[in-house]
């Protein structure tokens, strides 16, 4: 009986070292959005699509990253490339490529799974919107700007 309640004090004292410790730290502010916002490396933001030195995707519509989601927010129609028209580097490509950011976790899965480094996440941050239907990004929103043709 004793020992519990010694052993109960040296809990809350240990609690409270790590809370008073804290409330005597110096205060961090961020002056957003003022000022860009310090990201970790390891930041997860929203998904870029990234194209190869060609400027071609680098997405080839293997559904993989969709088949790693736990959220099942992604969704993938593939289509062939043609010699006329070359999209991505392989013989398909994603035709279409939506996120649903309704439903994304943002565990990096889909991130590992892709074979072709085609998905990465970005340090984008700001999702908030009063239609939901705004959430869904669309290929073109998601893929990374090509090479100037000018």
């Amino acid at each position: 009986m004793i020992r519990e309640a010694g052993e109960t004090i040296a809990t809350l004292v240990k609690g409270f070292t790590v809370t008073f410790r804290t409330m005597l730290r110096k205060t961090v502010t961020e002056n957003y959005p003022e000022e860009p916002v310090h990201f970790q490396a390891r930041y997860r933001g929203i998904h870029v699509l990234h194209r190869d030195e060609n400027g071609l995707e680098k997405c080839v519509g293997c559904f993989l990253c969709a088949a790693a989601c736990p959220a099942r927010c992604i969704y993938i129609e593939a289509a062939e490339n043609t010699q006329a028209q070359r999209i991505s580097a392989g013989e398909r490509y994603a035709s279409v490529y939506n996120i649903d950011y309704s439903r994304c976790i943002f565990c990096g899965y889909c991130v590992e799974a892709c074979p072709t480094d085609a998905i990465t996440h970005g340090h984008g941050f700001e999702l908030a919107t009063s239609n939901i239907n705004a959430l869904i990004y669309r290929k073109e929103k998601l893929l990374e700007k090509g090479p100037s043709t000018t």
